[in-house]
Formats: structure tokens, C-alpha cells, sequence
């Protein structure tokens, strides 16, 4: 089967170099959102569909003088089944843009078919670092988790954090997590005692929070996929561990505004880092979450709304510019994009092919009668520190 499928995307690329124009000369322009909609991490898919359409909403379905055709797909969250879709995707219903990706696993499945057919790959949600390395053809609009937790890393060793215990999901994320906050963080002076990882599905967090009590940190740091951040904090007011005087700083997935307001008062004060706040002060944003929560049945946007509402703007620019266009002249549009998002300023790297914005330390804060992060320090057009070089 896989041998079979090899041989069509081959074959279809063959083709798109033969043929570079064969796509824009028809009267539809086609995205390929490839999402996880169903099973665990259906939250995510959730909220990167809904700012994609929220984006098609306010800024038509007719782009580059071409109808859009937006084609979603379920993928489970599941590599494979990632993988399968976009060939079909490219070879059967002949996308101009592949995009979406709720996973680091589901992007990398997916990269080298993006390459083999030659089309571009706008990464909506996932945030591994080397996810744009994986692929010529990717461009990303979510973030990556170095930028953010650097900079956690540097706020902590400033606020008499002097010991910490590091605790995250064992996948390309949380591993990146790990690595930089701890690196960061040592380098400013402070010690990471012990570093635990725990499943990505079904994680039982008990075992791991009783191991960071016995330590006594001054701060556990975390990070756990959008979605798993309530039962983490049930867990760590469970262990008691807000009692003994352990506080929470996390990379700010863990107090996702999707699920903030269902973690209840243990989470008033956890501190994160994030690119993306609901509670973002500015009209930009104030509009954004009215309308996908008028959209929505009142569903609050987090972070991963944002990256599919923003990752449509850089397709929908790139169309406009090349009127409709495919392959490498469209990729070529979506390098050295600026503009304002909901988040705060961002642009597209035109080297990197990496989101460059804002990152900013929150605090969990109660407002009448809701929980909302709270932006108190902003750090300016942060790039990826693996590429900043």
C-alpha cells in the first residue's frame, strides 16, 4: 500500500514540475485542512477550524479572482491517517495549499509529501522547532515552544525561582520544552533538580506530581498538549502541592483559554508565557473573540484559533498576490509577510519560513466570574531561538 501511494505522489510531482501552471488555470482555489476532529485532541481541531473559517467569513470565499474551496478533513490525530490524507489531498483533489497540522507528529508525517508534491504547508497549531526544517514547503503560523518557554525560563530566574522540577509530555514539544527552559534557566543560575516526562495519551499525572512534592521545588514547570491542562491542575490541587508552597509556572498550553474557566481557583496565579492571549488588549483582538465566540455557540478562542485564523491570512495574501497561484510562486508569497493579528504584531521570517511575534508573561486572573490570562510583560518580535542565530 505505502509502495503504492509512494508512486502516486511521485507521480504527481512529476507532473506539478511538467505542469506548474496545470492548478491555477482552473476557477477554484483549493486549501487542504488536514485537522484532528475527532478523539483526544479533537479540541485543537476544533479551534484551528473555526479561526480558518472566521477568517473566510470576514474576508470572502473568492481570492486571486478564484473561488475558495475549503476541503476539511479528520485526521485523529493520528499520523498515519495524517500522512494518507494529504496524498490524497494533492494527488485526487489537487490543493493549492495543504495546512492545519494539530500535532508535531501530524507535521512531520506530512512533510515529506508536502516536498514530494511540491506544495506548500502551512502549519497552524504545531510548535517542535525543527518542524520548518522538516520541509522546504512549510510555513508556520502558530509558534514555536523555544520562544516561549525562554523566555518563561528568564522571568522565573528574575522572581526568586531559584529550583525547579521540570514535568511535560513525552513528545517533540514537550521534549523541546525541557531542553530550553532548562538550559535557560541553568545558564541564569538556577537549578532543575529533576525531569520527568509522562505519556502523551491517557497521562496519569498523580505518580508524577507525588515525585515533584518529595522534592520541594520552589516552582514546578510544565507543559502538557491544549487540552490537558484541567486534568493536571486537578491533580496537582489533589497532591496538595499549591499547599506546600510549590508554585506553578508553565508554558502557557497548560492554562489554555479554552479550558481556563473550568480549572477553577487553583489556577488563579499560575504564571505562563504565551504569544496569544484571549484577554489580549487591543480592538483587533476584542473583535476576534466576539466573533468566533458569535460564531461558536460562545466558545472562547485560545492560541490555536488564533494560528488558523492567521495561517489563512498569509494563504489568503499569497493567493491575492499571485492571483491564484500554486507551487513555489505561492510559497514564495507567504515568505516576509507583516501584519497585525489578533496576538500583537507578527511576520513571517522569509529565511526561516517561522512566525516571529510577541511573547508575553501572564498571570491566571478571576474577572467577574471567569479566569483570563493576564499579559503583565511583553517581549518584542521573538524569533525562534534555535534560528536566531
Amino acid at each position: 500500500m505505502f509502495k503504492r501511494n509512494f508512486v502516486a505522489v511521485i507521480a504527481a510531482a512529476l507532473l506539478c514540475a511538467a505542469a506548474p501552471a496545470t492548478f491555477a488555470q482552473g476557477n477554484t482555489f483549493k486549501i487542504g485542512l488536514i485537522l484532528p476532529l475527532t478523539g483526544p485532541f479533537a479540541s485543537t481541531g476544533k479551534q484551528v477550524e473555526a479561526g480558518a473559517r472566521l477568517y473566510m467569513a470576514q474576508n470572502g470565499d473568492t481570492v486571486g479572482g478564484k473561488k475558495v474551496e475549503l476541503i476539511v478533513r479528520d485526521d485523529t490525530g493520528t499520523p498515519d491517517v495524517t500522512k494518507r490524507i494529504a496524498q490524497e489531498l494533492i494527488v485526487d483533489a489537487k490543493v493549492n495549499v495543504l495546512a492545519g497540522f494539530g500535532l508535531t507528529p501530524l507535521a512531520f508525517a506530512t512533510a515529506p509529501i508536502a516536498t514530494q508534491g511540491k506544495t506548500p504547508m502551512v502549519v497552524m497549531a504545531a510548535a517542535t522547532s525543527s518542524i520548518t526544517e522538516a520541509s522546504p514547503w512549510i510555513v508556520r503560523s502558530s509558534f514555536t515552544v523555544p520562544q516561549v518557554v525562554t523566555a518563561l525560563a528568564d522571568w522565573a530566574s528574575k522572581n526568586n525561582i531559584k529550583k525547579v522540577v521540570s514535568l511535560v509530555t513525552d513528545y517533540a514539544p514537550g521534549v523541546d520544552s525541557e531542553k530550553y527552559f532548562s538550559e535557560r534557566f541553568v545558564t541564569n543560575g538556577g537549578q532543575v533538580v529533576d525531569k520527568l516526562r509522562v505519556p502523551l495519551r491517557s497521562p496519569d499525572f498523580a505518580p508524577f506530581l507525588q515525585k515533584v512534592r518529595d522534592a520541594s521545588p520552589d516552582a514546578l514547570f510544565a507543559f502538557v498538549p491544549s487540552g490537558q491542562g484541567s486534568a493536571l491542575m486537578k491533580q496537582f490541587a489533589e497532591r496538595g502541592l499549591d499547599k506546600a508552597g510549590i508554585r506553578m509556572i508553565a508554558e502557557g498550553s497548560v492554562t489554555d483559554d479554552d479550558i481556563l474557566n473550568g480549572m477553577g481557583d487553583v489556577a488563579v496565579g499560575i504564571v505562563t508565557a504565551h504569544h496569544y492571549s484571549a484577554a489580549h488588549d487591543s480592538a483587533l483582538n476584542r473583535k476576534f473573540v466576539e466573533a468566533i465566540g458569535k460564531a461558536n455557540n460562545g466558545m472562547r478562542p485560545n492560541f490555536m484559533g488564533v494560528g488558523g485564523y492567521d495561517g489563512m491570512r498569509v494563504i489568503y495574501e499569497a493567493a491575492k498576490a499571485t492571483r491564484g497561484g500554486s507551487g513555489e510562486t505561492l510559497l514564495g508569497a507567504m515568505k516576509g509577510q507583516i501584519f497585525e493579528s489578533p496576538r500583537g504584531p507578527m511576520y513571517i521570517d522569509a529565511q526561516t519560513r517561522d512566525v516571529v511575534h510577541n511573547i508575553y508573561i501572564r498571570r491566571v486572573e478571576a474577572k467577574d466570574g471567569q479566569l483570563w490570562n493576564r499579559e503583565f510583560e511583553t517581549l518584542r518580535d521573538v524569533k525562534d531561538p534555535g534560528k536566531a542565530k
